[in-house]
C-alpha cells in the first residue's frame, strides 16, 4: 500500500516513508534487528564452536577477530553502504557499472540455492519441536521399533545400573556399564532416531526413496511461515524480527544457565576456550577464521544489499555495519559456551573426552545435542527450547533470502502493478522454493542437502564478492565512491575502511579462495562417498552462480553502442546515467544534471514539483517582460533616426 509523499520538513523527523514507491523500513531498529537476524544463523550455533576446538580453541580466537577487522566489517559496511546509496536491490545496484551486472545474478543464484535447502533445515527443526511435546523425549531409549542391536542408550545404561545396584549385584553393573562406556562403536538412540526413522536414509544420493511426509508437511509449514511473515515486505517481516531476533539470545541465556550448573560444563568449557598457540602459525586456522566470518556475515549473498536498500538516504550504515558485525561474532562465542556446557556434562555422563562427543553441522544440531538433552531434568522442556531456538535462528536468515529473490525482481520489472502486487511475487518465489525443496524430503535428500550446502555457496562467493570489490574500487573509481558515500552519510569512509576495500579486504578474499581450493577434500557423510557424478552436479551447481557474470559481461558488451571492441567496452563499464540517489530530493551535485523526471523512474515530490515549476515560469515571465521593455526601448530609438518617422511627425498626406 503507497503513503503519501511528505514533504520534509527540517529539523521535524518524518514520520512517512521516505521513498513512497518502494517503502522503507519504519524505524532503524527494525534494519539492525533483521539484519541481525540474516547474520545469526545456523551456523554461528553449529559451525563456529566446532572450528574453535578444532583449530586451537581459545586461541583460535585471535585470527577470527583479525578476519573480522579486516575483512568482515568492512564488506559489511560496503555491501550496505551499496543498497543504501542506490536504494535498489542485488539487480538495480549494477546500474554503477552494467557490464558487472551479472554479479547480481549471480548473488540471486546463489540465495535461491541456500533459500531452498535453508528452510528444510528449519522444517526439520519444526519436526524435533513438535516430536518434543511428549512426556519421554523419542529418541531416549532404545526400544524402538527403528532401533538395530547396535544401539545402546545413555539411560538405557543408567537404568540398568540403578536395577543391578538395587539387586546387590553392583560389580556386575560397574562392568556393564563400562562395557557401554569403552565401546569403540556406540551407536546413540538419538542418531538412530536421526536416520532411521526421521530421515529413513537411503544407501546411496541416487535412490530417492519415498517423500518422507511428516518432513515434506513440516516444509509446507515453514514456507507458509516464511511467506505470512513477508506478505507486506519489510513492513510486516521489520515487526516480525522484534521477536525472532531476540528470543534466541533469550533461549541462549537460559540453556547457558542449565548448562554451566551440570556436573562436568567446566570441563566441556576448558576444551572450548584452553589456546593452543601452536595453531596460530598454521595457515588452516586462518584460513577457517576468514571463511567463517565471511560465510557468517552473508557477504555477497545480495541480502546485505537488498534489506540496505529499505533504508533512508541519509542513515548512518556505517554504525550499523559495526553493530551488527560484532553483534554477529560475539552471538558465536556466546553459542560456543552454551554448546560445550552440555557436551561436557554429556562426556562427564559416558566418561569419554569432549572429542568424541562434540560434532558439527546436522550431527551437531540432530543428533549430539538431542542426546545431550535426554541427560536433562525435564528433557523436552530443554528440548523444545533448544528446537524453538533453530527455527528463529533459520527464520531469520530465510526472511532475508527470499525478500533478496522478490526484490530483485520488482526492481527489475519495475512497474506500478509489480510494485503493488509484490505480495504475489512473493508468493509465487515460496511456492516454487517449496516445490524445488521437495526431493530434499525424500529419503536421499540428507545426501543433496549436504551437497548444496558443500557447494552452492563456497568458492562462487568469494568470487562474487572479490569481483564486486574491484568493480566498485577500480572500475567505478574508489574516488567516486568515497564521494557518494560522503554525500550520503555526511562524512567521507574512514581511512581504514578506504585501505581495507582497495587493497586489505581483496588480498583477504583472495586468500580465502585459493585456501578454499587448496583444502578441497571430497565430501563423505559418515561413512557415505559420495560418487563422482554426485560431485560434478556440486560443480556445476558452484559454477552456475559465477558463470553468470561472464556470459552477460558479453552481452552487454555486444549491445553497448560504438564501432570497436575496445569503445563497447569502455560504454559497457561507464556507469548509467540513472545510477545514483533514487530521489530527486537527493540528487545533487554532479548527480544534479542527470534528473530527467519520472520517466527515469526517480520519484519527485509532487508539491516540490509544482514550487519548482511555479518558479520557472515567474522567472520566465520576468525574462520576457524585460525582453518586451527592451524591444519598446530599441523601437524608440530607431525613431529618432527616422526609421519610424511616422510617429513623430504629421499625416505626410495632410502636409
Amino acid at each position: 500500500m503507497r503513503s503519501r509523499p511528505q514533504q520534509p520538513v527540517p529539523g521535524e523527523p518524518a514520520k512517512q516513508d521516505e521513498n513512497s514507491r518502494r517503502g522503507n523500513w519504519g524505524n532503524q531498529i527494525e534494519f539492525i534487528l533483521t539484519s541481525v537476524g540474516y547474520a545469526v544463523g545456523l551456523g554461528n550455533v553449529w559451525r563456529f564452536p566446532y572450528l574453535c576446538y578444532r583449530n586451537g580453541g581459545g586461541a583460535f580466537m585471535l585470527p577470527y577477530f583479525i578476519m573480522l577487522v579486516f575483512c568482515g566489517i568492512p564488506l559489511f559496511f560496503l555491501e550496505l553502504s551499496f543498497g543504501q546509496f542506490a536504494s535498489q536491490g542485488c539487480l538495480g545496484v549494477w546500474k554503477i557499472s552494467p557490464m558487472f551486472k551479472g554479479v547480481g545474478y549471480g548473488m540471486m543464484v546463489v540465495s535461491t540455492y541456500i533459500g531452498i535447502y535453508y528452510n528444510v533445515v528449519i522444517c526439520i527443526a519444526f519436526y524435533y519441536f513438535f516430536m518434543s511435546m511428549t512426556d519421554v523425549l523419542p529418541w531416549t531409549y532404545c526400544n524402538n521399533p527403528w532401533n538395530t542391536p547396535a544401539c545402546v542408550g545413555v539411560m538405557d545404561a543408567a537404568n540398568r545400573t540403578f536395577a543391578n545396584a538395587t539387586s546387590g549385584l553392583a560389580a556386575v553393573a560397574v562392568e556393564g556399564v563400562a562395557a557401554v562406556v569403552n565401546r569403540t562403536k556406540r551407536t546413540s538412540p538419538s542418531e538412530e532416531y536421526w536416520k532411521h526413522y526421521v530421515l529413513n536414509i537411503s544407501d546411496d544420493i541416487g535412490n530417492f526413496g519415498e517423500v518422507r511426509l511428516p518432513i515434506l508437511g513440516c516444509l509446507a509449514l515453514s514456507w507458509v511461515v516464511v511467506f505470512l511473515c513477508l506478505i507486506k515486505g519489510v513492513k510486516s517481516s521489520g515487526k516480525v524480527v522484534y521477536f525472532t531476533a531476540t528470543f534466541p539470545y533469550l533461549v541462549l541465556t537460559i540453556l547457558f544457565i542449565r548448562g554451566v550448573t551440570l556436573d562436568g560444563a567446566i570441563n566441556g568449557i576448558k576444551y572450548y576456550l584452553t589456546p593452543q598457540w601452536e595453531k596460530v602459525l598454521d595457515a588452516k586456522v586462518w584460513g577457517d577464521a576468514a571463511s567463517q566470518i565471511f560465510y557468517s556475515l552473508g557477504c555477497a549473498w545480495g541480502g546485505l544489499i537488498t534489506m540496505a536498500s529499505y533504508n533512508k538516504f541519509h542513515n548512518n550504515c556505517f554504525r550499523d555495519s559495526i553493530i551488527i558485525s560484532i553483534t554477529n561474532c560475539a552471538t558465536s562465542v556466546y553459542a560456543g559456551f552454551v554448546i560445550f556446557s552440555i557436551l561436557g556434562f554429556m562426556a562427564h555422563t559416558l566418561n569419554v573426552p569432549v572429542s568424541e562427543v562434540a560434532d558439527h553441522g546436522p550431527g551437531l544440531a540432530f543428533v549430539a545435542y538431542p542426546e545431550a538433552l535426554t541427560l536433562l531434568p525435564v528433557s523436552p522442556l530443554w528440548s523444545m527450547l533448544f528446537f524453538f531456538m533453530l527455527i528463529l535462528l533459520g527464520l531469520g536468515t530465510q526472511f532475508c533470502l527470499l525478500e533478496t529473490l522478490t526484490t530483485a525482481i520488482v526492481d527489475e520489472i519495475g512497474t506500478d502493478w509489480i510494485i503493488k502486487n509484490k505480495p504475489i511475487v512473493t508468493l509465487g518465489v515460496a511456492i516454487i522454493g517449496f516445490c524445488l525443496g521437495v526431493p530434499l524430503t525424500t529419503q536421499a535428500g540428507i545426501y543433496w542437502l549436504l551437497l548444496m550446502d558443500n557447494f552452492a555457496a563456497s568458492f562462487s562467493l568469494v568470487l562474487i564478492s572479490c569481483i564486486m570489490c574491484i568493480c566498485v574500487m577500480y572500475i567505478y573509481g574508489h574516488r567516486n565512491y568515497f564521494k557518494d558515500v560522503e554525500m550520503m552519510l555526511g562524512f567521507p569512509p574512514p581511512l581504514f575502511f578506504r585501505i581495507c576495500w582497495r587493497f586489505i579486504s581483496p588480498l583477504i578474499i583472495s586468500f580465502i579462495l585459493i585456501f578454499t581450493v587448496i583444502q578441497y577434500k571430497p565430501i563423505t557423510y559418515n561413512d557415505y562417498v559420495y560418487p563422482g557424478w554426485s560431485l560434478g552436479i556440486g560443480f556445476c551447481m558452484a559454477m552456475s552462480s559465477v558463470i553468470c557474470i561472464p556470459i552477460y559481461a558479453l552481452y552487454r558488451i555486444s549491445r553497448s553502442p560504438g564501432a570497436t571492441f575496445r569503445e563497447r567496452l569502455r560504454n559497457a563499464c561507464k556507469a548509467d546515467p540513472k545510477w545514483g540517489p533514487a530521489l530527486r530530493e537527493h540528487r545533487v551535485g554532479r548527480y544534479a544534471p542527470m534528473v530527467s523526471g519520472a520517466e527515469d523512474g526517480l520519484e519527485v515530490l509532487p508539491l516540490k514539483e509544482k514550487e519548482e515549476t511555479k518558479e520557472k515560469e515567474e522567472l520566465k515571465e520576468e525574462e520576457e517582460a524585460r525582453e518586451r521593455k527592451e524591444d519598446v526601448c530599441l523601437t524608440i530609438q530607431q525613431g529618432s533616426n527616422g526609421s519610424t518617422a511616422t510617429q513623430n511627425t504629421p499625416n505626410p498626406a495632410v502636409a
